[in-house]
């Protein structure tokens, strides 16, 4: 039961509170956790879970590992031949992807010819170094409320 709670945890992102409460609503978290009928009272209280957890430490998380992937190979659910190699999805990963915009594109050629501007030691009257982020806000702005002329003004 509380094995069962604790991979729900896990899998889910919820708390030990959280996973508890859940598991009442749930039959099908029930029927994972070893019930067969579907119970209306809590399983246990939540730090039930933290003494648990704390009591078996990393040994016995690893021995709980081996056991579930020994049962997996007793039933024929995974061959040893899957333990191999592991693949990695990371397309569900978030990532700090930024998207090159029109925008974005002539604030940073902006920024370079300015560099290569003071490297040359010539004297620019504007560097428009404080009204570009602005100018570059304001067209995002204009974008995301389909106003395009305004935007190509910008």
């Amino acid at each position: 039961m509380i094995a069962g709670l604790h991979y729900l945890k896990h899998a889910f992102g919820h708390s030990d509170e959280e996973v508890v409460a859940l598991w009442v609503e749930n039959p099908y978290w029930q029927y994972l956790c070893g019930e067969r009928f579907f119970q209306h009272r809590l399983p246990c209280h939540p730090t039930s879970l933290t003494k648990w957890r704390k009591r078996i430490g990393k040994a016995g998380c690893e021995w709980l590992l081996s056991m579930t992937i020994q049962a997996g190979m007793d039933t024929q659910t995974v061959n040893p031949k899957d333990f191999q190699s592991v693949t990695v999805d990371s397309t569900v990963q978030e990532k700090a992807v930024t998207y090159p915009t029109d925008g974005k594109l002539y604030e940073r050629c902006r920024q370079h010819l300015v560099r290569l501007a003071d490297r040359h030691g010539l004297k620019l009257r504007q560097n428009y170094s404080r009204k570009a982020p602005y100018l570059l806000l304001m067209a995002n702005r204009y974008h995301s409320a389909k106003q395009m002329k305004p935007k190509r003004k910008v």
